[in-house]
């Protein structure tokens, strides 16, 4: 089933809002999304690049400053070519 949004024609804000709503609406049928199965390769290597020092646990407000500037940083790049 193909859905098609105005994105053209849809603001920010929007967009947003639709990303929002969709992201709650898996999260309340959480149960019935199935992890791909690459999912679990990856989660076992990020655990032995913790084992071997490879990689350090954050705090949860650390990591939301850091994704935060990231994903800015990321998005002003995109919107600045537009």
């Amino acid at each position: 089933m193909g859905i098609a949004l105005p994105l053209e024609k849809m603001s920010q804000k929007e967009k947003i809002q639709a990303m929002e709503s969709l992201c709650d609406d898996l999260c309340q049928h959480a149960e019935k999304v199935q992890s791909p199965a690459w999912h679990g390769a990856v989660l076992e290597q990020r655990e032995e690049n913790l084992r071997v020092g490879e990689a350090e646990i954050s705090d949860w407000d650390a990591a939301k400053k850091r994704i935060r500037k990231e994903t800015l940083y990321r998005f002003s790049r995109l919107t600045s070519h537009v």
